[in-house]
């Protein structure tokens, strides 16, 4: 009997520590994100609005990166950039568009638009010299 009960009180504490992640999720993170975020484990160390190990996305919104700049910084983390944190691991196995999506989602956090490219448009001027045959 004393082994039954055991079993039943052990069986009963895992059903609740084992929730659903989406439930745990704070509930500034829209479902798509954190699907994203806990596939990648991106919410281990971060969340929108608070330091955890790495910065609030919040911070990096801040820093005006664009959306490509955030994609390469997700796969070549650069920790010069965030001084007074552990260094980040290369992220590789984040396809580009999953980690684009959360680019875009990350600079949405500040409240503007942000570039979705770091490619600056040049023009080029051309000047023709003309001379005049008399």
């Amino acid at each position: 009997m004393k082994k039954s009960f055991g079993f039943l009180l052990a069986a009963a504490a895992l059903a609740l520590v084992s929730v659903d992640v989406n439930a745990q999720a704070p509930a500034d993170i829209p479902a798509d994100m954190n699907a994203l975020m806990s596939k990648y484990t991106c919410i281990a160390c971060h969340r929108p609005n608070q330091k955890l190990v790495g910065p609030a996305y919040i911070d990096v919104a801040k820093k005006n990166y664009s959306d490509e700049e955030i994609v390469n910084l997700i796969y070549n983390p650069n920790p010069s950039h965030w001084p007074g944190y552990p260094p980040m691991a290369p992220m590789k196995q984040v396809p580009k568009e999953d980690a684009l999506k959360l680019a875009s989602w990350i600079n949405s956090l500040d409240g503007g638009s942000k570039k979705t490219t770091t490619k600056k448009s040049t023009t080029k001027t051309t000047t023709k010299k003309t001379t005049k045959k008399s």
